[in-house]
């Protein structure tokens, strides 16, 4: 049973010129009636797996779209209506995604109240000609009240989210970034570099060459001084973009890079449960009509076959700075990947882009540099070398079935 949960909020002040999130502007949308939408999706959900009591987790991320778009009193009854569905005083992680500028004490409290005890900030970046060049509407004043009020408010255990390679960034301009960072004393950094999605207005200016980005030295020269600067200020890297105070890595992040199950709930949202990967419908009146009809809002739902199960248990796992595990693997495949994919591993041994580790294998500093180049080699290499597997046998073993 999927012991995590993903809702999404789409409503937003403000579109980003980087993000392909399923968002919508926020004025005139039907708020409340997507508050309800949602919380009937849950129950709907629940009747589908015959739960007739509170929904046991261990995390809630609630993201968007900008969650913090609604007010205190919209915040209230999503939270009120979700405390009837889930046992939120068994949560163990409750994130939810916070604007600067959206901050509110009023919002915070509430949010606080209901037992959410993790914030994820969106930051981006501290200087300010930046972050109008990515359409943010906040400031670098808006980003330290954000962390005054919600220590005020309770909170102990905040992320902040950056970017870099954005337009005209510069290696200093990073640097700078990190450093006012440090000196807020968070407890969990997220960093990620700029990529460029279809139907975003990036993505536009692009097509027309008028965007213009970093040279990809100055990117990975970034990466490097996020790396060495996060460690000096005693942060561990535990996944290729995040690092977090002993203790406080993202429970809820690393059911995705763990390749757990999960519920999704919400306009757009993704989720894994019994072997199907589904997607909501996007639009909002797609969503809602969904509801009212008393279906799932089930836009997509592929059964993972097992080839593409061990392809995801790789390149997640690789992901994370532990790496794999070589018992875990065989245990929940009864497979050794070591043979199983002993070309690939031997080529990408010989580059120094990955590095043996007492559990199993993980990338090198070179290799996180070089990850999606990794990741490739693992792609439908099942397929293309006609490798013969029991389905029967091995789907048994696998710990979510």
């Amino acid at each position: 049973m999927a012991k995590a949960a993903y809702i999404h909020i789409p409503f937003c002040e403000q579109i980003c010129f980087y993000c392909d999130f399923n968002k919508v502007f926020l004025k005139n949308q039907p708020v409340n009636e997507y508050i309800e939408a949602l919380l009937k999706e849950i129950d709907l959900t629940k009747d589908k797996q015959s739960i007739s009591d509170l929904l046991r987790l261990d995390t809630i991320y609630i993201g968007g779209g900008t969650p913090t778009a609604l007010t205190a009193e919209q915040l209230e009854k999503l939270l009120a209506g979700l405390q009837t569905r889930i046992a939120l005083k068994e949560v163990k992680e409750f994130t939810v995604e916070v604007n600067p500028d959206s901050a509110t004490k009023d919002r915070l409290e509430v949010l606080h109240a209901y037992g959410v005890n993790r914030l994820s900030i969106g930051v981006q970046t501290f200087d300010e000609e930046l972050l109008q060049a990515i359409g943010r509407t906040h400031s670098e004043a808006n980003i330290r009240q954000a962390i005054l009020t919600s220590r005020a408010a309770g909170f102990q255990n905040i992320s902040i989210d950056l970017m870099f390679g954005l337009p005209h960034q510069s290696v200093e301009q990073f640097v700078n970034t990190l450093k006012k960072t440090f000196e807020l004393g968070v407890e969990h950094i997220s960093a990620y570099s700029l990529k460029i999605e279809e139907k975003t207005v990036f993505f536009n200016r692009q097509r027309k060459g008028k965007l213009s980005l970093p040279p990809e030295e100055d990117e990975v020269r970034m990466y490097e001084r996020l790396r060495n600067e996060t460690s000096k200020h005693g942060y561990t890297q535990y996944e290729i973009s995040n690092f977090a105070k002993p203790g406080l890595e993202s429970k809820h992040n690393l059911v995705y890079w763990n390749n757990e199950e999960y519920y999704a709930f919400g306009a757009g949202s993704h989720g894994y449960l019994q072997g199907v990967r589904f997607h909501n419908h996007g639009p909002l009146p797609k969503y809602l009509k969904a509801i009212q009809e008393n279906k799932l809002p089930r836009l997509q739902e592929h059964f993972v076959p097992l080839v593409e199960k061990i392809e995801e248990y790789m390149f997640l796992g690789l992901r994370k700075r532990e790496g794999l595990n070589r018992h875990q693997f065989l245990n929940d495949f009864q497979l050794d990947y070591e043979q199983l994919f002993a070309n690939q591993l031997k080529t990408l041994r010989e580059r120094l882009l990955i590095e043996d580790t007492d559990i199993g294998i993980r990338l090198s500093d070179k290799g996180l540099l070089l990850g999606n180049e990794v990741f490739e080699q693992f792609l439908a290499v099942l397929e293309e070398e006609k490798l013969v597997i029991d389905e029967n046998v091995s789907n048994t073993s696998s710990k979510y079935d």
